[in-house]
């Protein structure tokens, strides 16, 4: 039973633990999660961009923004971030392989805002303050 024990827990180790503080799965996930990692792997889905073309792609996104945002996903060896030695400079992103399956789970997610987005609105419409109180608009 220790050895099955010691097994296990190797196994969760290497997995991660993404409700344990300190795993590192939640910093990754906070990463491909947020609203600019989201939409910023669903934008690179469609090919290598340009930083310029992404901020583009991605409105309301400030560029200190996005440069974390493309930065952490760097990191995290999602995004893959190509500078050419020119004036001025061409920096163009792309996903790697590991990217190009976090853009399809978020996607997926992205996807299903936007189907559901009437009934979301509406949940929200019936659980407003005034809502709840009783009170008319």
């Amino acid at each position: 039973m220790v050895d099955n024990d010691r097994i296990y827990l190797a196994e969760r180790l290497q997995r991660g633990d993404v409700f344990a503080r300190d795993c590192p799965s939640r910093s990754i996930m906070k990463h491909m999660t947020s609203s600019w990692g989201v939409l910023t792997l669903v934008a690179l889905q469609g090919g290598t961009l340009r930083f310029s073309a992404l901020r583009r792609r991605i409105t309301g996104v400030s560029e200190r923004m996005l440069s974390q945002t493309l930065q952490c996903l760097e990191n995290d060896g999602l995004v893959d971030r190509r500078s050419f030695p020119v004036v001025p400079p061409h920096v163009e992103y792309t996903l790697t392989a590991l990217g190009q399956e976090a853009a399809e789970k978020v996607a997926g997610l992205a996807d299903w805002i936007e189907d559901r987005l009437p009934q979301i609105l509406a949940a929200r419409r019936d659980t407003a303050p005034d809502a709840v109180s009783g009170a008319g608009v």
